[in-house]
This record gives structure tokens, C-alpha cells and sequence, in this order.
């Protein structure tokens, strides 16, 4: 059997992680970080395209590259249909090959637990083991009289990305799956309805991230308006009559006297199919509720897979490692076989004079039956959680597996209940400008890994919907990458690499418009590594330790939630932390994690956080409000207002009692008081009133009117005051534009700061520690160097840092003594420039003529590739190599001088060599290089390559006939006459001498 023991391994990491505890031990690994800490890639095969040789080649650029990984799946977006049918003998082999090639490289392959992107399903899936939903019909009688018919079979719905394209066996097993549930007849009674009940019953939930209107969370008042008797039904006026139904759904009935509307409720495939898989991999999703559901397909699917990789050793790290469940994106389902045995075992009562709600019908009141569409969502989620979450990382498990999960979009659960089964959470991101606003699940997995003790937080990065994803490159991304390092992500994972089965086509393949595209073929692969290892070296530092933060803000109880902070706790326009970071935490990861340290509410794995913000709802269940009284006891800082009732009907209504009883204990007046006050509950306070009540006004979101946010706690600057006043002071603060990640080992502070701004800035940064031996360390290069001692007051550090255009740092404090030797760092980094020589004139340029460029020419002046009067460097898009000779009379003092090569502008990444030396790749700010001692006075060679992007090539073949065309790719969104990118090296370039700071 296939085995490795993932889990054990992330646990292991995860203790490895904090206790590097030796600073240079930490250096150590910063310089030269493990595999480990490497970005990763989305690895999309499109649609039966893929073959041996294209997935060696894969593999062995992705390890020369510095990629550490792959996320798999299969996908039909459109790209023509290729020889190799899904989950056939032949791709099974080539799976296995992509194993073996993973093994021997040192990559790991995580596998999406379905075809497509979305979901767990197949065409094995059967009909009766899909996703449900429970459906009625209805039939008004009038009676006293006889009844004997048919009752009307209840219609299946659509899922909500509906049925077209289906093939006709699966359009036919959706029609023919029925089966009854129960029959009930009530007195007719008014058209009161309740509102929303499509989504309040889970019958669909549309992506939050993109759909207009949908609503973060479902609301859970105290009180509802009150229906004349007339407009409600009482449970105690309804009939079953299940037993009365026969055969073919015959009903024989004596009907009593008045009007009465039977409903005939049953179960039905939602219809919810694999997407966008490949099509023999389309099929149903499986039902989520149905542990036997999910190991059948487990079987079919992951199965399969394990007998054709066949046994390997347990101590390997690499190859197969994991199992993914993506962005869910299958929506909701409400019914299964055993749903009503469950509920009535989870809740308390039976649901079967309730069913009536999810027709949309009142019972018994409003409020009783918002509370019983409450119930029913908990358990939904419940069920989603035990029987398919968690029995899938059960399932990997025994197989040497962990799980990564997306939890979010369609996801009928709260969004950090999910993700916190995932051994790795993920979230992502969307290329600035390329799609959507998809920031806030950013904060989603970093809150449920640092809530349940997870080192790993890992993004989809760099998501787009764009034909001008083309234009994306490493420098064009530093800023969002860095905004997301400081989030909290720690493993970038590119979206994406499309498989390239060819060896001979460039671009090649493509996965249409969606993603940037991070291929092998790119234009500046052969340079991209020096952006990896920048990643790399980012990654390992923020694994270190335990993060920082100072605001824990609980989340409501029930299903669905996507958490959102306060819009005032982030700055920018990215959404930046302000000087004092938070987390998100679900309800029941703080029931069963929470507990209290030195007055800090503490996690697993080291999070500690100073105050617990309540969310501003006004019901609450007793167990959870038990869970807060059980923090105050014991030192925690609270902020909120006393929930009224509980929003269950379980326990109802004694449940109410408790949690009134409960709250008058907290809070002791539970009127609002409109100051600001706090009370002692044992060794804790709580703060409430006045500021600190969240205002109920909804704040929109950001994109096409995507993404309402409903504000559900005080503004960031009332929860700052309480922090000041038990005594925590901002975390960071900056005179200038700069953005910070801060974590803590047992030795030394680390903060990630990183200019937000393409100017350079000079900040004074503020630190909320003191110690010794303040370092800065810069990830582009690996160098570390003492920062110039400021001043400190009241515990805090203040220090004066130079940061050139979305330049980065880590600025490292040691906790307590350090003897340093100056051998063991670097000298510190001039404070200025001076121009020592211009390299003006002429530049032998030579380019690829496989690409349609000049084998050599002469460039009287640098210039932009794009404004050359030649067809074949206008529209060159590859590596061009320039070279020029040049003398630095002064060079014989070389050692004691500090020597930099500045390229002036570049588009868009360069390597340099001079005199045969290599200085390395520069692909961002500032474009200068050292020279580490390798100019002469005389005959100085320089080389520079320069890489630039495809759509110059693009456009160009778009002029052209197909047979005279240099490029081959699946998506060419350009035309003829679409402007060229600016391209090559433009300059000026230039010898500099570094000023150096008096040391």
C-alpha cells in the first residue's frame, strides 16, 4: 500500500518550526532555505493532453527553478481534447511516471480529491450517493370527503450552475431519482412566506467572491414580527400522513372537514456535477452528508490512483504527499438518506413537522421557525464537516496523506469551521486588476491555521480572468506578493503552470485566459529562480516561531459565515494591517482550543492574542457562552454586549433561560450603557458600551458590487484604545508607507516589513520590543547586516530603515545579550551612490534566431525593443544577450571599494556577467548588481541578458501566415494591431561607487 506519513511530517515541521530557536541557526536557514519553504505551483493538465516526456520536462524545470511542489488537476476549459482519456490505463501510467519524476527531483504532488477543480465526484458516482435536496409538491383538497389519486411528483431543481452540457445519461438519472420522504397535510392557511428561503434552506449559496448581493452570513435575531394566527401553521394541525402513501406515490385518505393542502415531500439529486472536469471524469459530486457516499468515491478515484503508484517507502517526503480539496464551488444540499435520523440525534427533536418551512411556509411563528432553518443549517455543516471533511483527511490519512482546503465560495458552512480540518488552509488570491477581490480568504486561512496550530498557510496566488495575464511578470507581482506575506501566507502556489506535453511549442499550451501563466515555455523561466529563491527565503523566516497579534474576533455561531474584519482595522488599498494584527476564530475552534496564558487567550501552536471582540448578534448558545465565562475566569479581555437568547430551538425554551441567566452573571445590567464600561469577571474584564458597540450599518464591498459586508464588530480604533488601556501599545507603526508581518521565536523578534509604494521611502519604524542586536536582513540577496541602534521607550524600539520601491526586509531583534561577531555579518549597505563610469555608446545585442530575432547586431544607444525598425526585434519576445568592453582606471582599489552595476531600466528581468564572473539575476528594484571584486582596470567584458514578455511575439504573428509563424500557443487574445510592451534593457547603465555609513 502507498504510505507516508504526511501528517506526522507536518506536525514535525511544525515543533521544527519553533525550535530554530539559535539565531544563527535561523540565518542558516534563511540564507539557504529548505525545500520546504519553496513556492509551489497549481499543475493543470488540460483535457487528455499530457505525455511522458512533457511531464519529465515539467518536473525537471520546475526543480531547477526552485518550485517545491504541485497541486494536480485535471480540467476541461475549452483547450481541444487530447489522446489521453482521463483515469484510463495510460494516464494512470502517466500519473505514476509523475510520481516517480516527483520523487526523484524532490517535488511533491498534492492531488485534488476530484476531476476538475471543484468538488469529489465522478462518473462512479451514483445517482442515489449524490448531493441532495429535499423537494415538495403540493395538492389542495377540501374535505370531509375521500381522497384516492397520485399526489404530484415534486420537481427536481437546478443546481446553480445549471445542467447544459450534461450528456443524456446523467440528464435521465436526474430525472428518474425520487424518493419519498413523508406526507403531511396542513390547514390551508395565509400567504405569509418566509423571505430568502432558498438560501436560508440551502437550497443553493452562490460565491460570495463574485456574485452580486450574497450575503457573507444569514442573520440570527432575538426577535421577529409576530403573524396573525391565520398567516402561520401550528405543528399541532398537521397530519402524517407517510404511512398513508402506496405505490407510485397513490395516497388513499378520509380527509376531515376544511381545506387542507397535502405536501409531498422527497429527496433529489441536486444535480451538482463535476466541473470543469475532463469528460470522462463528469460526473455527480457526491453526497457531502454520506460517509459511505465519499468512500465510494474515494475508491474509485484516489484508489485507483494508489494501485496503479503502487507501494513505496513510508520515509520518502517527496512524490504523492497530500490530497486538496479546492474553492468549493458545489454549493449546498440540504437532504440526505439518514438527514432526519441525524438531526433528530444532533438537535434534540424530530424535523418532521418542520419540513413545511423549507416550502417557505411559517410554523408555528417566525421566530420558531427561523430557529428550525438555524438548526437545520448547523447540522448541515455538521455533517458536511464529520462525514466529508474530516472523513477525507481520515481517509488520506491511512494512506500517508494530509489535506489542503479552500473553504470558501458556495461553502454552506462557516468558512473557518472548514478550513480548520485542513492540515494546510488555503485561500487566494487574484492578480491585482486581472479579476477578483478575493483578499478576504486571505485572512479566512490564516486565521484557521493559526487558530488550530497549522505552520502552513498556503495561497492560490496570482489568480486572473485575463487576456493581458500575458503581461504579468516577477517584478509586475512583488507588491501583491508581498501584501500577502504579510497577511500571513507562507506558500505561494502560482496559478498556475499548464502541463506542456510538447517539447517543441512556445508558449505552447495555456489554460485559456485563466491564470498567469507560469510555464516552463515563459519567456524568463531560465532567470525565474532568483524570484523563488526571494519567495523561498520570505516563506522560511514566516514559518519561524509563532505569529503576533493582538485582536481575536469570534465569528457567529451557524452556517454559512465568511469572516470579515471591520473595514477600519485595514489601511490601503490592498487591505493592510494597521498597527495592531488580528485573526478571525469559528465558535468551536474557540470551545475546543481557547484557553488562557499570562491573561493571553492562547492556541495550539503558540497563537496569543490579548483581547476576544464578540460579534455584534444578539443570540448566542449556552455552550459557547459558557466557553467566554470560562475565558473571563481565567484572565481573558473581552469586548462585546450580552447575547438576549439562544438561536436554536433545541432546548427551547429553557435554552434561552440559561444563556439570560448567563449573561445577567457577565454583564450584570444588560443594557447597553452608553459610555464605554468594563466589569471584573474573575481574573478578566469586559469592555462594552458606547464605541465599542458595532455599528448595524452594511459597509459595500469592492468589485462589481460583489461581496456586501455587514459590520459586525467596533471600529478598529474603539478596540485600539481598550488594548492601550491594559496596556498594549500598537505592534508596529511606520512614518511612511510600510506594511509588517511580525512572529516571535524563543531568541528573537521577526517582523517582514515591506514598502507598499513604488517611491522610494525613508521611515522611521516603531517596533513594540526591545533587545539586542537589531539586524536587517534582506531576502533578495541573503545578506544580513546590523541596523543602526535607535532609540527605545516604554519597551518599544524605534529605528530609521531606507526601503527603495516595494523593497522588503526582515528586521530581526534578539531577545536579550548577544555577543556578535562582526565576521558574521554582512558590512552595512551604502547610504548613496556615486557614477564612477557611464556605460554610453554602443552595444553588440545578439538574439535567439529560433525566435525570429537577428543573430547580432549593433544598438548605437540602448533602446526599447519595441521602437527598433526591424520586423524580427520589434516583435522578439526571449533572451537577447548584450555585451560591451569597458575600462575602470580605478579598479585596482577595487578592494577597498564598494562597486555596483546599476541597469537603469529593465523590461523585464536581467542576468549579468562581467569578465566571465556571474553577478546573478536582478528582476526587481533596485536594478544594481555587486561586482564582488571582479572588474579590472582594462577589458572589462560585460554581458547582460535580458528577457522580455510574449505578447510582442503574439501580435506579431497575428500579421502573419499560420506556416511563417514563430509562436505556437492555445490562447492568442491579441491582434495585429495591439500595442508592443515596452522591452529590452533601456538603461542607462552605469558603474556606481556605494557611499558607505559611518560604522
Amino acid at each position: 500500500m502507498y504510505r507516508l506519513p504526511v501528517f506526522l511530517i507536518a506536525i514535525c515541521l511544525a515543533v521544527a518550526a519553533r525550535s530554530a530557536s539559535s539565531p544563527d541557526s535561523l540565518f542558516e536557514g534563511f540564507e539557504n532555505p529548505p525545500a520546504s519553504a519553496r513556492p509551489w505551483v497549481y499543475w493543470f493538465i488540460m483535457d487528455g493532453n499530457l505525455s511522458r516526456e512533457g511531464i519529465s520536462a515539467d518536473f525537471e524545470a520546475m526543480h531547477a527553478a526552485g518550485i517545491g511542489g504541485v497541486i494536480l488537476m485535471e480540467v476541461d476549459v475549452g483547450i481541444p481534447r487530447g489522446p489521453v482519456r482521463f483515469l484510463s490505463q495510460e494516464w494512470c501510467a502517466l500519473f505514476r511516471h509523475a510520481v516517480e519524476e516527483a520523487e526523484r527531483l524532490g517535488l511533491e504532488i498534492t492531488l485534488n480529491a476530484g476531476p476538475g477543480w471543484t468538488g469529489s465526484g465522478g462518473p462512479w458516482v451514483r445517482v442515489e450517493q449524490s448531493m441532495q435536496h429535499l423537494v415538495a409538491s403540493e395538492l389542495e383538497v377540501t374535505g370531509p370527503t375521500r381522497f384516492e389519486g397520485i399526489l404530484p411528483l415534486p420537481e427536481p431543481r437546478a443546481p446553480f450552475f445549471g445542467i447544459k452540457g450534461l450528456p443524456e445519461e446523467m440528464l435521465k438519472a436526474r430525472e428518474e431519482f425520487y424518493s419519498d420522504v413523508a406526507v403531511l397535510a396542513v390547514p390551508k392557511s395565509g400567504a405569509a412566506r418566509i423571505a430568502d428561503i432558498d438560501e436560508k434552506a440551502l437550497y443553493f449559496r452562490a460565491p460570495y467572491t463574485s456574485k452580486p448581493g450574497v450575503e457573507p452570513f444569514l442573520p440570527a435575531p432575538a426577535s421577529h414580527p409576530t403573524l396573525p394566527a391565520s398567516e402561520v401553521t401550528a405543528t399541532s394541525a398537521m397530519l402524517d400522513l407517510t404511512d398513508h402513501l402506496g405505490p407510485e406515490g397513490r395516497l388513499a385518505w378520509e380527509v376531515p372537514e376544511g381545506t387542507w393542502t397535502i405536501l409531498r415531500f422527497g429527496r433529489r439529486t441536486t444535480g451538482t456535477n463535476t466541473r470543469p472536469a475532463p469528460l470522462p471524469g463528469l460526473g455527480f459530486e457526491s453526497d457531502k452528508f454520506d460517509r459511505a457516499a465519499l468512500e465510494a468515491h474515494f475508491d474509485s478515484f484516489v484508489g485507483k490512483l494508489l494501485q496503479a503508484v503502487g507501494p513505496r517507502p513510508k520515509d520518502r517526503t517527496s512524490g504523492w504527499t497530500m490530497l486538496h480539496i479546492d474553492s468549493w464551488e458545489m454549493s449546498s444540499q440540504n437532504w440526505s438518506g439518514r438527514f432526519a435520523e441525524e438531526f433528530e440525534r444532533r438537535r434534540g427533536y424530530s424535523p418532521l413537522f418542520y419540513l413545511p418551512v423549507l416550502a417557505g411556509r411559517v410554523v408555528e411563528s417566525l421566530e420558531i421557525s427561523e430557529r428550525f432553518l438555524w438548526d437545520l443549517r448547523l447540522t448541515a455543516q455538521e455533517l458536511v464537516i464529520e462525514n466529508h471533511a474530516l472523513h477525507l483527511k481520515e481517509l488520506g490519512k491511512r494512506h500517508g496523506f494530509g489535506l489542503s482546503i479552500e473553504p470558501y465560495d458556495m461553502n454552506p458552512t462557516a468558512d473557518l469551521t472548514l478550513g480548520g480540518v485542513a492540515d494546510v488552509p488555503m485561500c487566494e488570491f487574484w492578480a491585482r486588476g486581472f479579476g477578483f477581490d478575493s483578499a478576504f480568504t486571505c485572512f479566512e486561512a490564516v486565521s484557521a491555521a493559526h487558530t488550530n496550530g497549522r505552520p502552513i498557510v498556503a495561497a492560490e496566488s496570482f489568480t486572473s480572468d485575463s487576456p493581458e495575464a500575458w503581461r504579468l511578470y516577477p517584478a509586475a507581482m512583488k507588491n501583491q506578493g508581498d501584501w500577502a506575506l504579510c497577511v500571513g501566507v507562507n506558500r505561494i502556489v502560482f496559478h498556475r503552470f499548464a502541463h506542456q506535453p510538447w517539447l517543441d511549442r512556445r508558449p505552447g499550451m495555456t489554460m485559456g485566459p485563466y491564470g498567469v501563466h507560469w510555464d516552463r515555455t515563459q519567456t524568463w523561466w531560465p532567470m525565474v529562480s532568483a524570484y523563488h529563491r526571494y519567495l523561498a527565503r520570505c516563506q522560511f523566516m514566516l514559518r519561524e516561531g509563532a505569529p503576533v497579534a493582538d485582536i481575536l474576533y469570534l465569528t457567529p455561531e451557524g452556517a454559512p459565515h465568511v469572516f470579515r474584519p471591520p473595514l477600519s482595522a485595514l489601511a490601503g488599498d490592498l487591505g493592510e494591517w494597521r498597527g495592531h494584527r488580528f485573526d478571525g476564530c469559528s465558535p468551536e475552534t474557540l470551545i475546543a482550543n481557547a484557553r488562557v496564558e499570562e491573561d493571553h487567550i492562547a492556541f495550539p501552536g503558540g497563537a496569543r492574542y490579548r483581547v476576544l471582540v464578540l460579534p455584534a448578534f444578539e443570540t448566542m448558545t449556552p455552550s459557547l457562552l459558557r466557553k467566554i465565562e470560562e475565558l473571563l475566569s481565567s484572565g481573558a479581555v473581552v469586548i462585546g454586549s450580552p447575547p438576549l437568547k439562544s438561536p436554536s430551538l433545541a432546548g427551547f425554551p429553557g435554552c434561552d433561560e440559561e444563556v439570560q441567566a448567563l449573561a445577567r452573571r457577565l454583564w450584570g445590567d444588560t443594557a447597553a450603557p452608553s459610555k464605554v464600561t468594563q466589569r471584573r469577571v474573575g481574573r478578566g474584564r469586559i469592555f462594552w458600551g458606547g464605541a465599542l458597540i458595532a455599528s448595524e450599518t452594511g459597509e459595500e464591498g469592492s468589485y462589481k458590487a460583489a461581496q456586501i459586508h455587514r459590520n459586525l464588530y467596533p471600529s478598529y480604533s474603539a478596540t485600539a484604545r481598550v488594548l492601550r488601556d491594559i496596556g498594549a501599545p500598537a505592534d508596529f507603526e511606520s512614518s511612511g508607507p510600510i506594511r509588517f508581518a511580525h512572529r516571535a521565536t524563543a531568541t528573537s523578534d521577526i517582523y517582514f516589513v515591506a514598502n507598499r509604494e513604488a517611491e522610494t521611502v525613508e521611515a522611521t519604524c516603531t517596533f513594540r520590543v526591545s533587545g539586542h542586536g537589531a539586524e536587517l536582513w534582506d531576502p533578495l540577496s541573503g545578506s544580513r547586516h546590523p541596523l543602526a541602534p535607535g532609540r527605545t521607550r516604554d519597551g518599544r524600539s524605534f529605528m530609521a530603515i531606507h526601503f527603495e520601491p516595494h523593497q522588503s526586509f526582515f528586521v530581526v531583534i534578539h531577545k536579550g545579550p548577544r555577543a556578535q561577531r562582526a565576521a558574521a555579518l554582512d558590512r552595512v549597505p551604502p547610504t548613496g551612490f556615486r557614477r564612477v563610469v557611464s556605460l554610453e555608446g554602443s552595444w553588440e545585442v545578439s538574439f535567439d534566431p529560433s525566435l525570429g530575432g537577428p543573430s547580432a547586431v549593433t544598438f548605437a544607444n540602448l533602446e526599447d525593443w519595441s521602437k527598433r525598425p526591424e520586423e524580427g526585434i520589434r516583435h522578439y519576445s526571449g533572451i537577447a544577450n548584450y555585451r560591451k568592453t569597458f575600462d575602470l582606471p580605478d579598479a585596482g582599489e577595487n578592494g577597498a571599494k564598494r562597486l555596483y552595476l546599476d541597469l537603469g531600466k529593465v523590461h523585464c528581468l536581467a542576468r549579468a556577467r562581467l569578465n566571465g564572473r556571474d553577478l546573478g539575476v536582478v528582476w526587481c528594484p533596485p536594478w544594481r548588481l555587486g561586482l564582488s571584486g571582479a572588474a579590472r582596470a582594462q577589458g572589462n567584458v560585460l554581458e547582460i541578458e535580458v528577457a522580455n514578455l510574449w505578447p510582442n511575439r503574439l501580435i506579431g504573428d497575428k500579421r502573419l501566415p499560420s506556416e511563417q509563424q514563430i509562436s505556437w500557443t492555445t490562447w492568442n487574445p491579441y491582434k495585429p494591431d495591439s500595442e508592443l510592451l515596452p522591452s529590452g534593457l533601456v538603461g542607462p547603465v552605469s558603474i556606481l561607487e556605494g557611499e558607505a555609513e559611518k560604522e
